[in-house]
């Protein structure tokens, strides 16, 4: 199982957009990513515009699909100007779960 976690800081005052960006992608993966089996987004409530994702993919072909996905450009053109820093991205193997 290939994952990918990104911890992801807005601007100040970008929380929201950043949110509302993030969620659609998560619709999009409910919809149209049978191979894409976990996308999870949280918020730190102490640093509000400070999201995590965690993303589980079957194989690499889910990944690349996921990565290349229209969906996921339009999250990158909403993202970019409005991020705080760098995104902070790790694709890793998998080694337990419990869901």
């Amino acid at each position: 199982m290939l994952t990918i976690t990104a911890i992801i800081k807005t601007k100040d005052g970008y929380a929201d957009t950043m949110r509302q960006a993030l969620l659609e992608v998560a619709d999009n993966v409910k919809r149209n990513e049978p191979n894409t089996l976990g996308f999870f987004i949280s918020e730190d409530p102490g640093a509000p515009g400070t999201f995590t994702t965690y993303e589980r993919f079957a194989d690499q072909a889910a990944m690349d699909a996921h990565n290349n996905s229209d969906v996921v450009a339009r999250f990158f053109g909403i993202a970019k100007p409005i991020l705080d820093g760098d995104v902070t991205l790790l694709t890793c193997n998998e080694i337990s779960s419990k869901i």
